[in-house]
């Protein structure tokens, strides 16, 4: 990995890097307002020579301009890899459908066949990755494993896969009402109930979190579960806490994870 970064550093010295940014707004019956969405597009990027995609999903409180935020360099690594990276706005969502926005079918309806559309990228699960932070790296797990026809490509980074610990936190109850006399509904949409489709779905997985992290025990937990479903995948816990400082350092290692992935 640190010789990735140094390959990454040294074609941004020489000036090789020539990725471009897009905000793109895309409209839909789906949600109230039409979306902002950050697409970042490799140079080498063409119609003869289209690429993988990743998405990235940002946390609670975040937009589709987070992800700059969190990691400067997302255009650099878009460029050294060849990969399309694609970023909504989560909008609170848990990247659910309810009565108040219907995130899932946005995203996977709309989102994903427009972009497809729109750039020169690669129309196959094998070669499109969804990852995210927080409630990102949640949702990325929620629709990865919903929708494997898309998806053949899964991460998270301090995601909060299991939300039952937290019923009375960031707004949920408001989205799927509380937990008390809705609990079949609240597991059904939580990560963790779907691991049983992780199995099955034939996915390249990497998650991680920090060891003092508030997500961290149930990311442990998500590890030993996939461990005993026989679900393969990479698992890190690394020091750090819930912060920019560990998401920087985290999604270098999901990048190269899914160009290894998109190179099979």
């Amino acid at each position: 990995m640190k010789n990735l970064i140094a390959l990454l550093m040294l074609c941004v010295a020489f000036g090789a890097s020539a990725f471009t940014t897009d905000t793109i707004t895309v409209a839909s019956n789906y949600l109230e307002s039409p979306m902002k969405v950050t697409v970042i597009v490799p140079d080498q990027a063409s119609a003869a020579d289209p690429v993988p995609t990743v998405y990235l999903l940002n946390g609670y409180g975040g937009d589709y301009s987070s992800w700059g935020v969190v990691n400067k360099d997302l255009g650099n690594f878009a460029d050294l890899y060849g990969m399309v990276m694609v970023m909504p706005s989560g909008r609170d969502s848990w990247y659910w459908d309810t009565d108040k926005m219907q995130m899932e079918s946005f995203i996977t309806k709309v989102l994903v066949p427009t972009i497809d559309k729109k750039y020169p990228t690669i129309n196959k699960r094998e070669k499109r990755a969804i990852t995210g932070l927080s409630m990102g790296g949640h949702g990325a797990f929620y629709l990865g494993a919903r929708h494997p026809e898309l998806f053949g490509n899964l991460g998270s980074t301090s995601g909060g896969l299991n939300l039952l610990p937290f019923t009375n936190r960031w707004g949920i109850s408001k989205l799927i009402g509380p937990y008390e006399g809705n609990e079949e509904k609240w597991k059904e949409h939580t990560a963790v109930t779907y691991i049983p489709q992780l199995k099955e779905g034939n996915y390249n997985i990497i998650f991680d979190c920090g060891v003092d992290d508030f997500f961290a025990d149930i990311n442990n937990d998500f590890h030993a579960q996939l461990l005993k479903a026989g679900v393969p995948h990479d698992y890190i816990s690394r020091p750090g806490n819930h912060s920019r400082a560990y998401w920087e350092n985290a999604i270098p290692y999901q990048l190269w994870f899914f160009n290894q992935a998109f190179s099979k």
